[in-house]
């Protein structure tokens, strides 16, 4: 797939992006796009992304838990890249005029306090190198219309990145057993979802460790300072004006997002 044009292909990622107007599938038109061209699309979104102003500031986990493969209609993992103009500071409200079609679900983030490489690193190495984790929101916005999409498409869309809160406190992951903490979603006062950090494949540190691996086969890694969101723990939500979501974590504390 050498070939195929991807910076083209980026560019009406950033312009669905850019006019807030929903796109076919890529694989509509390229039906053969496979797993290392989708991110050399990826790369290609955020490469010109970084040209134009954005500072990379982290990654994130996308279908790491049954519930989101079972929602998206696939069996393996993902990941994207987070930009500082994606993040809303704690308070702050999420508009939803910036975006296309917002939906939110609860993750639990790490702030990595040294930097994280190579094809061997374990969940344990990660779970070294965080300094905080953080109870987090994570917005998506598909560019494709409707959230009809396939792997590839999605990979290519820079997983759904658009935007994440992270709760005001961060808590030391030591002596904490990530796999057993548990978390109820709530949409405008209603519980929508529970779930525990084991549904993101078997322990959250297990799939930024996933992250960094892959990564690694693209001569890449995360550094200190970066914030990695670990995946969702439940189905994620659309949201709109009017509409408040919270998540709440077992030891980790909670974390709300008006909308507006």
């Amino acid at each position: 797939m050498t070939d195929l044009p991807k910076e083209e292909i980026a560019r009406t990622l950033i312009d669905a992006a850019r006019n807030r107007t929903g796109i076919p599938p890529l694989t509509n038109t390229y039906p053969d796009l496979d797993f290392d061209t989708a991110y050399d699309v990826q790369d290609a979104v955020v490469d010109a992304r970084v040209r134009e102003g954005a500072t990379i500031i982290g990654g994130k986990l996308g279908l790491t838990s049954r519930a989101k493969q079972v929602q998206m209609n696939v069996d393996r993992p993902l990941y994207g890249i987070l930009t500082a103009d994606m993040q809303i500071d704690t308070g702050d409200e999420l508009v939803c005029s910036d975006y296309i079609q917002p939906r939110c679900e609860p993750e639990i983030a790490f702030l990595l306090g040294r930097d994280l490489e190579g094809p061997q690193v374990s969940a344990a190495q990660v779970l070294a190198a965080t300094e905080f984790v953080f109870p987090a929101i994570d917005v998506l916005d598909s560019r494709f219309t409707g959230y009809k999409f396939t792997f590839m498409d999605v990979i290519a869309d820079n997983s759904s990145c658009a935007g994440f809160t992270l709760g005001g406190m961060g808590t030391d992951p030591m002596g904490i057993d990530l796999r057993l903490v548990g978390c109820s979603f709530e949409k405008n006062g209603q519980l929508v979802a529970t779930a525990a950090g084991a549904a993101v494949m078997g322990h959250p540190a297990s799939a930024v460790a996933w992250m960094v691996r892959q990564l690694a086969t693209r001569g890449k890694g995360l550094e200190a300072g970066q914030v990695v969101m670990a995946g969702a723990l439940t189905e994620a939500i659309p949201v709109a004006p009017g509409d408040t979501v919270v998540a709440r974590f077992d030891r980790l504390g909670t974390v709300e997002l008006a909308c507006r």
